[in-house]
């Protein structure tokens, strides 16, 4: 059967799994017995499935020129087209919505963005599931491409890691042996990450339930965390009744979204290296350590409005900034219930440049988390370290073995490269939204917001929360885009409009 699947275009199999998922909250809705957001979904499915029939039958014999360059072209397309499908049950189901607030809702929660124009109490808990299960799926969908799509390519990061041209291959491989076909890559890395990635969604979700989580947000808040979604059916986890307990065990699963390592037999030749050497870990170590720190310190230097005699609140504040900074840095989002506390204590309104910077730094590679990410900066800075080193003592050799040489080199060079894209990314987008009218810092928040698919940032990051629901539809196609670009990274949209991919 699996054979079969491969052997259809990936977004006819996509559309597919569109239409099963849409079956979960229909489920859910019928136990409820909420009979008609059960009808709505349940009737989208069946729709999306005998479209996907269709859609099989048809493109049974199509055969691409270029199979690598069409499963690029496909990763766009999913996320182009996707977005609609999803959003079919969605207009279904929540009355007075329009097709641009269900599609926005649908592209944030399938790029792992998080933004959301409806407030919580106005969607059924079925909706809310729908919500969390398109960002879970989204989730997995990141990784699948990460390792059979964009990794062959040297894109997403992995162009750091071989120091080869992004959008190529390796060379000289057929001449030695024969190359797996870009959909035995897919099919051989979703049957190796999607058992990994449904069983620790599992065991986070009965985690949450046992420490007093009712089904629902115990649920969202699991599918949110291992997708980097941060979705949620409360006003964030900070609301969740299983408190800091929670925020512990959620805590614990923000590792998978800081190194590739986490998932066994999907490592891009990492492995000989021990956790404890990881650059990504030790990167996000540090920023855990000092962006903490300097909120925590800055009560004996700045204007704090608590006072803080209870050594528990002092604790408590210290706690809201470690989750929180660790939850932005993995492009969560999802907020402390000590956040306040640790607000009142730095004297911070909104630390939000703090937050910002963490959204862009994002997560490891090859992981569900967006942003710059973890192995790009840790190149760009072992380079300057070396640069340094060389006006310093003109004549020292670098250390470190070939690897080490080819970070500092070929790497970090790339890596520099995706950074300017991504700064470029942010002007546009920020030009586009202040032509559409919005004032500067909005632009910016949501531009960021957007392009590292962080989007609880537009609430915590400012003084006053921007609200999602309050803009244009033009603002919300815009943020959409960059919700894509974001998700895919400009590197791999390069790749693909760029003329050497027309060819074979």
């Amino acid at each position: 059967m699996f054979a079969r699947l491969a052997e259809l275009p990936l977004l006819v199999v996509l559309l597919g799994a569109t239409g099963l998922f849409a079956l979960l909250p229909a489920t859910h809705a019928l136990i409820l017995n909420d009979h008609a957001v059960a009808r709505d979904f349940f009737y989208s499915g069946l729709v999306l499935l005998v479209l996907t029939v269709m859609l099989a039958i048809a493109t049974a014999a199509y055969t691409p020129r270029n199979a690598a360059r069409s499963h690029l072209a496909a990763l766009a397309g999913a996320y182009i087209l996707l977005p609609f499908a999803m959003a079919l049950p969605l207009v279904q189901a929540v009355p007075d919505t329009t097709w641009t607030n269900a599609w926005f809702e649908m592209m944030s929660s399938f790029t792992t963005t998080g933004a959301t124009v409806y407030a919580p109490d106005r969607l059924t808990p079925s909706i809310h599931l729908w919500r969390a299960t398109v960002g879970w799926f989204g989730g997995f969908f990141t990784l699948l491409a990460a390792y059979a799509i964009l990794a062959p390519l040297n894109l997403g990061g992995a162009e750091v890691i071989s120091g080869r041209v992004p959008g190529r291959g390796a060379n000289g491989a057929t001449q030695i042996t024969r190359v797996a076909e870009p959909s035995e890559r897919i099919t051989r890395y979703a049957l190796k990450i999607f058992p990994v990635y449904t069983v620790l969604t599992l065991i986070l979700w009965i985690a949450l339930l046992i420490l007093g989580d009712d089904g629902v947000t115990a649920l969202t808040h699991a599918m949110g965390t291992l997708s980097t979604s941060g979705i949620s059916a409360e006003v964030g986890s900070a609301s969740a009744p299983s408190g800091f307990a929670g925020e512990v065990m959620i805590f614990l699963f923000f590792g998978f979204a800081l190194t590739r390592r986490a998932f066994p037999g999907t490592g891009l030749g990492a492995r000989k290296r021990s956790i404890a050497s990881d650059p990504e870990l030790r990167t996000a170590a540090f920023l855990l350590l000092l962006v903490p720190s300097v909120l925590f310190l800055r009560h004996w230097v700045g204007d704090s409005t608590g006072t803080f005699s209870d050594p528990l609140a002092t604790l408590s504040a210290l706690w809201g900034a470690v989750f929180t900074a660790a939850s932005f840095l993995t492009t969560t989002g999802y907020g402390s219930a000590s956040w306040s506390s640790t607000t009142d204590w730095s004297g911070l309104g909104a630390p939000g440049l703090l937050l910002l910077g963490l959204a862009i730094v994002g997560g490891g590679v090859a992981t569900a988390s967006g942003g710059v990410k973890l192995l790009r900066v840790y190149a760009l800075f072992r380079q300057g370290e070396r640069e340094l080193e060389i006006i310093i003592h003109p004549t020292s050799i670098g250390g470190g073995g070939s690897d080490a040489r080819r970070l500092r080199r070929e790497g970090a060079y790339m890596a520099w490269i995706f950074f300017m894209l991504f700064a470029l990314s942010i002007a546009v987008i920020i030009a586009a939204l202040s032509l559409l009218g919005l004032g500067f810092e909005s632009a910016m928040v949501l531009t960021i917001a957007s392009l590292t698919t962080t989007g609880p940032l537009a609430d915590v990051a400012t003084v006053d929360p921007i609200p999602y629901a309050g803009l244009s539809d033009a603002v919300k196609v815009t943020l959409g885009v960059a919700m894509v670009v974001g998700r895919m990274e400009t590197l791999a949209l390069i790749a693909l409009f760029a003329p050497g991919g027309w060819r074979r």
